[in-house]
């Protein structure tokens, strides 16, 4: 199973981060992972909440512009060359990674990476394939 992200459009505006957090939390939804990227006029908040239905709802109720959409979590192992173990099978499987980042919290030591890819089900199985245990609903109980 996949697990769900939610993309928050922003207006590259000073503030426009923090109030969408503060809303959130006041609604008792913590971000487990988070990415804020921004170009001229806008930024995109990509976000892996404690719950995304719920998220959802109040960014809609306060006319948010956002889209959920489904990522991938893994745990990168910890060794040398740990985040290669899941980067080159996904490129010997000319899977694109269209993005990643890393969670807040972890469940041991290992570093969970979010994963957006073009592929999601072969990137799935291909990271099985290759021994990377993928984190899935355990992820919004970090």
């Amino acid at each position: 199973m996949a697990v769900k992200q939610i993309s928050v459009l922003l207006g590259n505006v000073p503030g426009t981060l923090s109030r969408l957090t503060n809303i959130l939390d006041k609604e008792d939804i913590t971000a487990k992972a988070l990415l804020a990227a921004s170009a001229e006029e806008n930024s995109t908040v990509r976000m892996v909440v404690n719950n995304p239905e719920r998220a959802a709802a109040v960014l809609e109720s306060f006319g948010f512009n956002y889209e959920v959409t489904p990522v991938l979590a893994a745990e990168v192992p910890l060794h040398p060359g740990g985040m290669n173990a899941i980067l080159k099978p996904l490129s010997d499987a000319e899977l694109n990674i269209l993005y990643l980042y890393t969670t807040i919290n972890r469940i041991g030591e290992e570093t969970i990476v979010i994963l957006g890819v073009d592929k999601i089900d072969e990137a799935r199985e291909v990271l099985r394939r290759n021994w990377i245990h993928l984190i899935e609903d355990e992820i919004y109980s970090l």
